[in-house]
């Protein structure tokens, strides 16, 4: 069975989607061009299908890079039969490979290597067999202690010793017993001992005990993060009996003293050989699950937060709140471009409000600002009250913007790089503001694990994180599209096609010969070739181009195509896409070519009607309860307005205006039984919560979205 034939059965999709889509990325697509350009070959597959068969088809690939390593290496031995091989061919596994390599796989020495080179190999074969023999007789035969064999119990010990290790090695044996691990395998959780008081974050888990399949990913990482801090002793094991059972019906084969020895061999090779390595093998397992349950949770809530909806071009002032340090005001242009930057201290010690509102009714005049943007960190709720008393000459809208990062971006050498003559907390101003205005171009600009939207994301694979992560932000960037005269070298370096190279050679090339036309003017960049062409063009916008087609997310080589249009209609290109009369007369599949079918007609008749068009959804005001502004001021039964800031495994986290996130816990997230938060909130969706409890020692806060009577946060 090919790769694609497999993956095609395993993923319930048609050969010829999967052969199609393997032969597009072998050769240099990316998935957003693939799901958006080609969906006549791909059969309309999306970029969550593409991605499984990406990865799937490099999980094959590495399997077979590992099957011809093991293939040579027992070739070298001479140890290579035709049925071997057939095995090793037939496999689909990693595991299973390893297993039947185990055998051959070249040792370092172990109690059975060592009984071997004492000769013992023979006694061992013999009481192997089980015949009814008397097996003291024909072990004193081995007794020599020239070898290092001084009587006859070290002799059946030794044989013992190799007996344990053919069970050990056995493929069957190890695939029953890995199948009861699988399936039937308690995770236990133990305190350490004297770690009682030190370890107390762990105190859930000092007694825990329950089947690792239902176990979830949050308690399987903490208990593993427990373990790693060492507070805990992680166990991980089903049933001894079953285990030694399903061995024992596999090799014991008589009732007699050499099948008293094979059955002793039994439970020494699963207590010291097989039972670790299971344990291992689950551990990884178990840990594989927990992690891929955790990367979703956090790429999902990367993806939300990514596609938050932008403010839009607007001259802002943005400011970092603080109390002793002072408040950092900048006023940020249209375009995002930092034109002021000063410090008020309207909050203790210093307390000069009066000096503060008049410095900010200035600015606001002074810079024709339209929004304030209020990061939401220390005094934050009291700069958000301050903001609201004052009382401006027009209409400017206040919004607290979440500022997680914005320290991480100010520290960079991004932001060095852009802002080298300021200092961070200009630099982290200006982000919140920025952040306001177009979320996704600013917080591309931020490693995404420093964002806060994960879940144990530094006890997780960090490989898969991030790779996983860069899909998400690959994704969303290509979707919303990017204008080529205003974007960074990091919003660029994510557009299909480009990366930081050729991201860097474009804005070198805008700097140099000013503001691209066309889209065929990015041919012109150094290294910007055909191929970078074809992945790349569709995803940028040339937002004053003559031809209105360089702002739409028509791909350049449909062009002629929608040319075509035009012309059969006797209209302009400008008409065709402004006068929704004329489209109704065309009829798609008169339009389809032998590379374009109806799949991508449909797509160019929707980009024409609305081109360029932004899939983020409409900004939103929101505005907290005048009433609360610390942990202190929240009683039991308030029902407050929040922002959803996190999702995990077991629930939400909101905030609710007082410095400390709230969780609202999966089982009092509605009505009815669900597995998954995702399935009631969004990442900054505006919710309504009840107070359940707090506990101002611990800083926690209880609260649940049942039984609200209050409309949703507006």
């Amino acid at each position: 069975m090919t790769h694609a034939q497999k993956i095609a059965t395993e993923l319930g999709l048609q050969l010829r989607q999967v052969e199609n889509t393997i032969y597009l990325l072998d050769n240099g697509a990316t998935v957003p061009f693939i799901a958006r350009y080609r969906k006549e070959l791909t059969g309309m597959l999306d970029e969550v299908e593409i991605t499984s068969i990406r990865d799937r088809v490099a999980q094959l690939r590495e399997l077979d890079k590992r099957r011809l390593a093991i293939l040579e290496s027992i070739k070298e031995q001479e140890k290579l039969t035709p049925e071997l091989e057939k095995n090793l061919m037939a496999v689909a596994t990693m595991a299973e490979l390893e297993d039947i390599y185990l055998p051959y796989k070249p040792k370092r020495k172990t109690r059975a290597t060592i009984a071997k080179a004492k000769g013992l190999e023979p006694l061992a074969t013999l009481i192997f067999s089980q015949h009814n023999i008397d097996i003291e007789e024909k072990a004193n035969a081995f007794i020599d202690p020239e070898k290092g064999v001084n009587n006859l119990d070290e002799a059946i010990a030794g044989a013992s010793d190799i007996i344990a290790e053919l069970i050990n090695e056995n493929q069957h044996i190890r695939s029953r017993v890995r199948l009861l691990f699988e399936k039937e395998s308690y995770i236990t959780s133990k305190v350490v001992k004297g770690k009682e008081i030190e370890g107390r974050n762990y105190e859930t888990y000092y007694e825990l005990n329950e089947s690792l399949l239902k176990s979830p990913s949050h308690r399987v990482l903490a208990m593993f993060r427990g373990e790693n801090e060492g507070f805990l002793k992680i166990s991980i094991e089903p049933s001894v009996e079953k285990a030694l059972d399903i061995i024992s019906r596999q090799v014991v084969r008589a009732r007699n003293r050499s099948a008293e020895i094979v059955a002793e061999a039994v439970r020494d090779s699963y207590k010291r050989l097989l039972q670790p390595s299971m344990e291992t093998e689950m551990r990884q397992l178990a840990k594989q699950r927990a992690d891929a349950e955790a990367i979703r949770v956090f790429a999902e809530n990367l993806k939300q937060l990514l596609l938050s909806p932008p403010l839009g071009q607007k001259n802002v002032l943005a400011i970092d709140p603080g109390f002793r340090s002072g408040c950092k005001v900048v006023c940020l242009d249209r375009s995002g471009s930092l034109l002021h930057n000063e410090t008020i201290y309207p909050h203790p010690p210093q307390n000069e409000l009066k000096h503060a509102i008049s410095k900010i009714e200035n600015l606001v005049d002074a810079y024709k600002i339209e929004a304030i943007a209020i990061g939401n960190g220390t005094a934050g709720r009291e700069t958000e009250f301050f903001i609201r008393r004052i009382k401006f000459k027009r209409d400017i809208i206040a919004i607290v913007v979440n500022e997680s990062g914005a320290s991480v971006y100010s520290a960079s050498s991004v932001a060095r790089a852009e802002f080298p003559d300021y200092d961070v907390t200009v630099r982290g101003s200006v982000s919140i503001g920025r952040r306001l205005m177009d979320p996704l171009a600013e917080l591309v600009k931020i490693d995404p694990k420093s964002i806060g939207v994960g879940q144990y994301q530094h006890d997780v694979n960090q490989t898969e994180l991030q790779k996983s992560l860069q899909d998400v932000v690959v994704s969303c960037v290509n979707s919303v599209g990017v204008d080529v005269n205003s974007a960074s070298k990091e919003l660029l370096t994510h557009v299909s096609g480009v990366g930081p190279v050729l991201a860097k050679n474009i804005i070198d090339h805008r700097g140099q010969n000013g503001l691209f036309a066309t889209r065929d003017d990015l041919k012109k960049v150094p290294r910007f070739g055909d191929k970078a062409f074809e992945q790349a063009a569709g995803f940028m916008r040339i937002a004053d181009a003559k031809n209105p087609l360089d702002r739409s997310a028509v791909h350049p080589e449909s062009y002629p195509i929608v040319f075509s249009m035009a012309k059969k209609l006797g209209c302009t290109l400008p008409n065709l896409m402004t006068d929704e009369t004329l489209r109704k007369k065309i009829v798609p599949s008169e339009f389809v070519t032998e590379k374009a079918g109806l799949p991508t007609i449909n797509d160019i008749m929707l980009e024409l009607a609305k081109p360029g068009r932004d899939p983020r959804q409409r900004f939103d005001l929101f505005e907290f309860d005048k009433n609360v502004h610390d942990v202190r001021d929240l009683i039991p039964g308030m029902e407050l307005p929040g922002i959803v800031t996190n999702i995990t495994a077991f629930g939400a986290f909101v905030d609710i205006g007082v410095h400390q996130d709230g969780l609202v816990h999966i089982s009092q997230m509605a009505n009815r039984y669900i597995s998954n938060p995702n399935e009631v909130v969004k990442l900054n969706q505006k919710v309504m919560v009840k107070v359940m409890e707090v506990d101002i020692d611990r800083k926690r806060i209880q609260l649940s979205m049942k039984e609200v009577t209050k409309a949703e946060g507006k």
